[in-house]
Order: C-alpha cells, then structure tokens, then sequence
C-alpha cells in the first residue's frame, strides 16, 4: 500500500523529503522533448544579444560619471578597469555554469543543477529567484524599450504625424511612471477611474507579444532573428569607437581614476549588470546540437567578446567627454548618441538610437526564452501544472508556457513598480551565481566520478572566488539606501510559504500516486502466477 500523505510537518522525515536531490541521469532521462536546434554560433550570438544592451547604451555614463545628485560615484576614464573586474567577477560564475551544463546538458539552468546537489526545497527557492532576475527583468527591458521607441519616434517629428512623434503620456507609461509625470506637469493628460490614472503601455505590451510570438515559432528562428538584431547593434557599436576615435582628446582621460579605487569598484558594480545574461544561455542547454562542446565557448565567447567592446566603448567615451566634473543630464541618459550629437555627428546619434532599439530587442527575447525554459523544468518536476510541458506540434516548443509567461508580462508592465522590481532583480542574479558555484563544489564531493566535459580550472579556488566576488557586491548592494533588500527576504518568504502550501503537496500526491501504480503493477503480476 502506498504510505499515506501528510501534509508538512516539522519532522525528520520532513526535512529528509525537501533535501532530497534528483540524480542527474534522472534528469538526463526525462529530457529530450524540446528540439535540438543551437550551434556553437547561436549560442555565442544569443549570449551577446543577451549580454549587450541597456547597458552599453545607458550605464556606461552613470559609471564613468556618476548619477546626478551625486549618490553614485564614477569611475571616469578607469572605466576600463572597471569592466575588467566586473568581467573577471562573472567568469569564476561563467566557469561553474559552464561544468553543470555541460554534465547536465537539460532545461532549467540554476534551478537544475541546485536540484542535484541541495534538495527539492532549494531548486524551488532558485526557481523562484530565477523567475525574479529573468522574468521582471524581462518586464523592466520592455518598458526600457518602450521609452527609448518614443525618443526615436521624437527624432522624426518633422515627419510623422504630432500624434504619432509625440504620443500621448498615457499610452507609452505606466501607472507609477505616470504618477510622477503628474506631479511634474499638472497640465499632462491622463484619463482616471476611481481615481486611479489609467495608463497603457502600448509599445511595451506590442514588444512583449511579438517577442512571445517569435519565440513560439522556435529557438532556431529566434536565434536568427537575435543574430539580426546582434548584427546591428555592433555595427552600430563599431561606429561610434571609429568615428569617435578622430575626435579623442587624451588630455580628457587625465586624471585616469576620478575618484580612486572607490570609483572604480562603484562602477564595476554598476557595470556588473550589464554582463547579466550569459547565465540564460544554460537554459537553453536541452536545446543544444552538442552541449558538451558548444556551451562552454558560448559561455565564455560571449563573455570575452563583450568585455572587448565594452573596453573599446569606454575608451572613445571617456576620450570624447571629460567625466572629471559635472556632465550633462544627456551623457547620463544616452552617453554614446550624446557624444555624436556633441562632435555635430546627428545621423551617428540616429543609427546609435537604432542600435539601443536592437539591442534591447535582444535582451528581451534571450530573457522570456530563460523564462520558460526555467518554468519548463519546474513543471516536469511537478512544482507547477504539467499542462506547462505541452509542446507545439509543429515547431516543437513549450507554446502554453511561453504565452502564459508573455501575458503575465503584459500584466506586470500595467502594475509594477519596475524601479522596485528592477532593483530586486539585482540580488536574484547574485544569488543563482552564489548557489552555482556552491554547487559546484558540492558535487565534486558527492559524485566525483561523474564525466565531467568541462571542469572548472582551479577548483576549489575558481567557485570560491565566484562565491566572495558575487557575495561581497550583493553585501555591498546592501548597504545602500533602498527598500529592495527588505523586499527580497519578502519575497523569499512569499515563495517558501507557496512551496509548502502547493509544490510540497504536489510532488508528494505525485509520489503517492506513482507507488499506487508499482503496487498494482505488482498485484497484477501476482495474479497473473
């Protein structure tokens, strides 16, 4: 007979339950359901498409000169170091994923590999987290693109309709944003319901459905469509070091650390986050021809290819603007469309506008394809409906998920803080590198004879470093003025208590019900002698 379900109980069994792993050949097993379509070339274009977006084209300012009102300091032209330390930072958490995905080449990433080494519990605690950096992330980007849509739109303003050139606030903010745009301008328009202003985001919701629609049709023709955008992008980035390189004054990059080693390590900081992203590429490692191969260098490429632009933008910007005092509000907006415009290089400043729109384009879709990859997972492991693992008959894709995850977008664009929500997205990302490289090293204990294709250089010292470089920037994120590192215990809370009221539930109902099946197997066979 099949033991019968309680629900959670301090006890021993019940620590015993929400610690046990998942072997990695159980995992292994279960996967192969979503098609086989990436290459070497897709992964490293994913992770770059990834990789370089809001970034380059907004944070670089802040970190080189510091915010407006001064709580932020800037690097200035020591930028450069900067972004080699925040590059270093992410290769020790590049190289840990690196060796899980190539042992456990299956969806889900993070939350996979927690799962084999920490327990059912944990793997849910990542999942949740995970659904914190990637899926608000992908929320926060939208809104991002939103705005940088109507700035281009602006450009033409000579040209399209006033409507069109410049729409009307409620359309292209939300409710928060629009609150704010209120408060500055009383003459704004916004229409009110119960005294609540009603805004749309329309071109965040247009951008979130298309990008769901691309996806469904596939990881291949979404890699094609980010090998576009990344294409463009760089072209644009190429621009802007060669035309801007004719305009440098080196007298410009002296003093070289504005603001000494706190400078730097403020910007390193800021300059982290616009290295987010190659961790998506591990999600799509069930999806990969060879993952063995290929993921690692799409890992890694991506990363190096992206720490040599970035070098080169921070170079021509800190050689174009002097970021040794105050700078302009629009340097801090948009530095690089910013300095064309200084140097009377107006088209420049337009196709860099392009190259913003593109690379946010990117971002978008490498981040709801990490999304539903995630969730993916959790729905085999029976933590949400297994409704979730549907696939398209045709293109072979997790359809219902990806629409589901895209709705839900829509929602969270009409009712979200983002600067809130962005904030926290900060400490998921350092939490999922913490608990990978803590995983690292515990399954180097548990199961040593595991073939391991990649194996991080250096171990124990690779993951140790990644725990203490990510640890001390979330420690230090800490330490700032803001409500977001109350809120992220919150949200840990949120998700423990759903664990323990469904997913705890639900994995055991499912226990329950496959040990009903062996016993009646077994009866069966016993009646047939």
């Amino acid at each position: 007979m099949a033991e019968k379900f309680h629900r959670a109980t301090l006890s021993r069994n019940f620590l015993k339950t929400i610690t046990r792993i998942k072997n990695p050949d159980e995992m292994l097993a279960e996967s192969g359901g979503l098609e086989k379509t990436l290459g070497v070339w897709d992964l490293i274009i994913l992770g770059i498409g990834a990789i370089i977006g809001s970034g380059i084209f907004a944070v670089v300012g802040i970190a080189a000169a510091g915010n407006a009102d001064g709580s932020a300091l800037g690097a200035g032209p020591a930028l450069v170091i900067s972004m080699v330390i925040a590059a270093i930072a992410c290769i020790f958490s590049a190289l840990c994923y690196s060796e899980f995905a190539t042992m456990i080449p299956v969806a889900g990433g993070a939350y996979t590999y927690t799962f084999a080494t920490l327990g059912e519990f944990a793997a849910w605690m990542v999942g949740w987290v995970l659904m914190l950096e990637y899926a608000i992330g992908f929320i926060a980007v939208a809104c991002a693109w939103s705005n940088h849509f109507v700035q281009f739109l602006a450009g033409f303003e000579n040209i399209l309709p006033a409507w069109l050139a410049h729409p009307p606030a409620w359309l292209v903010n939300d409710v928060f944003s629009a609150s704010k745009i209120a408060s500055e301008n009383p003459d704004a328009f916004f229409p009110v319901i119960c005294g609540i202003p009603v805004c749309i985001n329309l071109p965040a919701i247009a951008i979130v459905l298309l990008m769901t629609a691309v996806l469904v049709k596939g990881t291949k023709d979404s890699a094609k469509m980010a090998g576009l955008m990344v294409f463009i992008k760089l072209a644009v980035i190429a621009l802007f070091v060669i035309a801007g390189a004719f305009f440098v004054k080196p007298e410009n990059w002296t003093p070289f650390a504005v603001n000494g080693a706190e400078g730097i390590f403020a910007g390193a900081f800021l300059i982290f986050f616009a290295y987010i992203g190659f961790d998506a590429l591990a999600t799509a490692a069930e999806e990969c021809k060879n993952p063995q191969k290929d993921l690692p260098v799409g890992i890694i490429g991506s990363l190096i290819i992206t720490t040599i632009v970035y070098v080169l933008v921070a170079l021509v910007l800190t050689g174009l603007q002097d970021t040794s005092s105050a700078v302009p509000l629009a340097f801090l907006k948009a530095p690089m469309a910013y300095c064309m415009s200084l140097y009377n290089m107006n088209w420049a400043a337009g196709l860099i506008s392009i190259g913003s729109l593109a690379g946010l384009t990117s971002v978008l879709l490498v981040l709801e394809m990490a999304a539903t990859r995630i969730l993916y997972a959790m729905s085999r492991d029976h933590f949400i409906s297994k409704r979730f693992q549907k696939l398209h008959p045709k293109y072979k894709t997790p359809a219902l998920l990806t629409w589901t995850v895209g709705i839900l977008a829509v929602i969270g664009i009409l009712t979200l803080n983002l600067d809130v929500a962005a904030e926290l997205c900060n400490y998921g990302t350092f939490t999922s590198f913490i608990i990978v490289c803590v995983a690292v090293l515990i399954l180097r204990k548990t199961d040593p004879d595991r073939p391991r294709p990649f194996k991080v250089p250096f171990s124990p010292v690779t993951p140790i470093l990644g725990i203490i470089c990510c640890g001390g920037l979330m420690i230090y994120k800490s330490m700032q003025p803001s409500g977001s590192a109350l809120l992220f215990p919150v949200w840990l809370g949120f998700g423990a208590m759903i664990y323990l009221l469904y997913g705890f539930v639900k994995n055991r109902l499912n226990e329950n019900k496959i040990h009903n099946e062996i016993v009646e197997r077994k009866k069966q066979e016993m009646m047939k002698l």
